[in-house]
């Protein structure tokens, strides 16, 4: 009697294996990239402040691929992420990628504390209603970063902080998009 309970229990389990396989289209989900609602739209284009000042727009406005960093200087994941993003970024150019910070939700003079200290070199954004970041991306939280093509169609979408070697694969896709 226990091994036909063993062998049934088995069979249970694999069949609920191949359901969730069927179901989840049988790919694994690396980190926290993601199957965002987001990936696939269009995203419309915005203007904010610069964090010192102008204005940043979307870049695929312009028809450029772009990366946007989403966070904030009260944000303990973006502490320990912008610095490491930064590095990254000055030791690798992105280029033709565009990345675009945009900080949310957030106090300037912290922001600009935050940008000067992890010696971020690339243009930020100023969102301090989270106007692009709650309204047009719908993002209750930060950090994210959000993979766009020169389309303006959203690729990709990280959540949490992203780790160096995502944020390269993510530029590479972009490059050869």
């Amino acid at each position: 009697m226990m091994f036909w309970s063993l062998g049934l229990g088995t069979v249970v389990a694999i069949a609920l294996i191949a359901v969730v396989s069927v179901l989840t289209g049988g790919k694994a989900t690396p980190n926290n990239a993601s199957t965002s609602a987001l990936v696939g739209t269009h995203v419309q284009s915005f203007s904010l402040g610069g964090l010192n000042g102008g204005t940043e727009s979307a870049p695929w406005t312009s028809g450029r691929a772009s990366v946007l960093i989403f966070f904030a200087s009260w944000c303990g994941p973006c502490k320990s992420e912008m610095p490491k993003v930064a590095a990254y970024l000055r030791a690798h150019d992105p280029s033709p990628v565009e990345v675009l910070g945009i900080d949310a939700n957030d106090q300037r003079a912290a922001a600009q504390a935050m940008v000067r200290k992890d010696g971020v070199n690339f243009p930020v954004a100023f969102d301090a209603n989270g106007v692009v970041t709650s309204g047009v991306f719908s993002f209750l939280t930060v950090p994210e970063t959000v993979f766009i093509n020169a389309k303006g169609v959203v690729t990709q979408v990280y959540f949490g902080a992203i780790p160096a070697k995502q944020l390269a694969q993510g530029i590479k896709s972009l490059r050869s998009a």
